[in-house]
């Protein structure tokens, strides 16, 4: 958010704040003034992922291989110029400003739902006026930076006192964001993203010495100005009075005095009038006429104090914060719990660190139709692989405790779900998955190696979906595979009103985003937007995001690279499938005649079906009916009937190919034994996954998770 009305002040009221600069002529001065260092650029990557997103379609559950070559571009035009790069990512949400996350959930939700409403009037993407981020941008953007060998950082409190505190204590060129709090910090020079043209490396650089000369204050009194306009600390409502009281007392003079009164000049005019101590802090408190908030001016102008810095307004031996300290960590193991700690600020694991260290977990607003009752929001259908996870990491609280007295222990989620009004956290019992010989400690899972410890990584993920008894026949397969296959049986699982026609959807997409690059993806045509599409692309791409906190977890079993979207996912080709497939498009075509396709396809769906009906989930066709598509052969009985497809015969029928010999049951069969124990199909050529281009082929990273 930022402080309240100065982004406004800065770009209409007080334009000498904003100065235009040429970064590769800043880079030059940065290396004339510090010999033998590298000009560096610190980016708070959560406020540039709107400008980085620069794919046309955003509304299908994301453009990835655009999205990789987007931020491929936005590096190399800092590269060229020898500047280097630095990414910060929000890594916890600090209680103290969970109220504003909270209001700004709430308002994300309505937008939401207004994005949804337009789908279902109109059959098409809303324009870029109601824009909304991909669900899971920020997760996935750390690991395409860390797949490019950039330096990228997770936080352990808030981002951007972090980011501040980091531009400041390494000498670095500037910060790269869009939010006024940088205006606040005494640090390097702030630079707007949305200002910026890369193709000339050019933005705004907001000036803090011109913003302090035109309100006629000083540098230290920058944070109290942000605290009586309104910031993520100190709510609006609670300095409202006293914003209308300085207005009300504000007679502006001079030349070029504005007709109307300017909120933020008469914010400023006041605080100059206040001694500049403690004690002026306490009578402006007390002007606040809200007695219960007690020393809350005193926290918000402390949040913006670096390591070594002092504020006249605060007591002489208040000291600044102290980076990265918390008190809340609830594993016992302090090895383990510094492992995850180092993990999360290398952007490697997200969720495992908050899980340990405060036993909280967040998730923000996800692309899903909450009218829509048949499909439930992701946050409910990923909650018991949630809870397998949480099993995982803290079993070892649990196996502390005395039999008699062992209770399961819990984690705070703060997620967003239909109906959730975000008062309170729920309490997620953490349930650790059933394994032979018991849930393994986090010792063995990220400590310890050898071939039986990688086979238990590999069921113990699984064990995270209830896959267990299947990892013979899913790790048969390449790995991204695998790890669609995976997530496509849990969804089915899950959700009751899963088709045949969407799971033929998304495992057709899934095998033709193979050998497709970005700029063919980019050409694939539409013909209309269906809501329920929207809906279950982001459910699919969500997924992603709990295989990555699952392989963590796990002591990372999989490669990192081989649970990205960009691997198995495009929402435009998706969503074209979806509606071929709801449409009664054969077989063939949703594989575009593709022979190996088809093959493949047919052994995949085959193998998915025959998991779940030996979990009693039977998979029935439910055409959807839609508006006019571009189908290349409808089937004979046209679009929106209940035929079986020929993919759909074999699935239901015999085995998709000869020689199979599964041990699942047939579908429809009450006996699991009844499938034989025969050998598994061997990988022929046919399985093997084209290479892509190379910044999507693996990671650079340290940890054996990456390579």
């Amino acid at each position: 958010m930022g402080v309240k009305g100065l982004q406004r002040f800065v770009d209409h009221v007080c334009p000498a704040t904003s100065v235009q600069v040429d970064l590769k002529e800043m880079a030059e001065q940065h290396r004339r003034s510090h010999p033998g260092r590298s000009p560096v650029v610190v980016v708070d990557a959560m406020a540039c992922l709107r400008h980085w997103y620069t794919p046309e379609a955003w509304v299908h559950g994301g453009q990835w291989r655009q999205y990789l070559q987007s931020l491929k571009t936005f590096v190399d035009a800092f590269v060229a110029v020898g500047i280097g790069l630095v990414f910060f990512f929000d890594g916890v949400i600090e209680q103290k400003k969970r109220d504003e996350w909270v209001k700004r959930r709430l308002t994300n939700n309505r937008e939401i739902a207004k994005i949804f409403q337009y789908i279902k009037a109109k059959a098409c993407q809303p324009g870029r006026d109601m824009f909304f981020i991909p669900s899971g941008l920020a997760t996935f953007t750390r690991f395409a930076l860390k797949s490019m060998g950039l330096d990228t950082i997770c936080s352990l409190q808030e981002a951007d006192y972090e980011i501040a505190s980091y531009a400041s204590l390494n000498g670095c060129m500037a910060i790269l964001g869009q939010d006024t709090d940088y205006l606040i910090y005494d640090t390097v020079p702030y630079l707007s993203v949305s200002k910026l043209r890369l193709d000339k490396l050019a933005t705004v650089m907001y000036s803090r010495e011109h913003l302090c000369r035109s309100l006629s204050l000083q540098m230290a009194d920058l944070p109290l100005l942000a605290c009586l306009l309104g910031n993520d600390v100190v709510p609006g409502n609670v300095v409202e009075g006293l914003r209308r009281q300085c207005l009300a007392g504000y007679s502006p003079s001079g030349p070029s005095a504005r007709h109307t009164k300017e909120m933020v000049a008469a914010v400023a005019h006041y605080i100059s009038g206040v001694a500049r101590s403690h004690d002026g802090l306490r009578e402006v408190e007390r002007n606040l006429q809200r007695h219960s908030i007690g020393s809350l001016l005193e926290v918000g102008v402390e949040s913006y104090i670096l390591p070594g810095q002092y504020s006249p307004w605060l007591p002489h031996n208040k000291t600044s914060p102290v980076m990265g300290h918390h008190e809340n960590a609830i594993c016992s193991d302090e090895k383990i719990l510094q492992v995850a700690r180092e993990q999360h600020i290398k952007a490697e694991s997200y969720a495992v660190y908050n899980v340990l260290n405060a036993g909280e977990l967040s998730c923000s607003n996800t692309l899903e139709d909450e009218l829509d009752t048949e499909l439930p929001g992701q946050a409910i259908v990923y909650r018991p692989a949630r809870q397998s996870i949480y099993g995982i990491l803290l079993a070892a609280e649990s196996n502390a405790q005395p039999d008699a007295a062992r209770l399961c222990p819990t984690v705070k989620e703060w997620f967003v779900y239909p109906g959730n009004l975000l008062q309170q956290p729920d309490l997620v019992p953490a349930i650790p998955p059933k394994l032979p010989g018991g849930t393994p400690d986090l010792q063995t899972l990220w400590l310890t190696e050898g071939s039986q410890v990688t086979k238990l990584r590999h069921c113990t993920f699984l064990a995270c979906f209830g896959l267990q008894d299947f990892a013979d026949e899913l790790l048969l397969l390449e790995l991204p595979t695998a790890a669609a296959c995976c997530l496509l049986i849990y969804i089915t699982l899950q959700v009751s009103t899963i088709c045949l026609e969407d799971l033929d959807a998304y495992l057709a997409q899934a095998l033709c985003i193979r050998d497709k690059p970005a700029d063919l993806l980019a050409q694939i045509q539409v013909p209309r937007v269906d809501s329920r599409a929207v809906h279950l692309a982001s459910l699919f791409v969500r997924g992603l995001s709990v295989l990555i906190s699952a392989n963590s977890a796990c002591g990372f079993p999989f490669k990192m690279v081989d649970l990205m979207p960009w691997e198995v996912f495009d929402g435009k080709l998706f969503h074209a499938k979806y509606l071929q497939s709801h449409s009664g498009c054969t077989m063939e075509d949703l594989l575009e005649k593709k022979d190996v396709l088809v093959q493949e396809f047919q052994k995949l769906k085959f193998l998915i079906s025959t998991i779940c009906a030996g979990k009693k989930r039977t998979i029935l066709n439910r055409p959807r009916p839609l508006g006019a598509v571009n189908c290349e052969r409808p089937g004979p009985h046209g679009r929106g009937n209940h035929r079986m497809s020929q993919c759909d015969q074999r699935v239901r029928g015999s085995p998709p190919y000869p020689g199979y010999q599964g041990r699942y049951p047939q579908p429809g069969s009450t006996n699991p034994a009844q499938g034989g124990g025969g050998p598994q199909p061997s990988r022929g050529p046919h399985n093997r996954r084209p290479q892509l281009a190379p910044r999507w082929s693996g990671f650079q990273g340290s940890h054996p998770g990456w390579n």
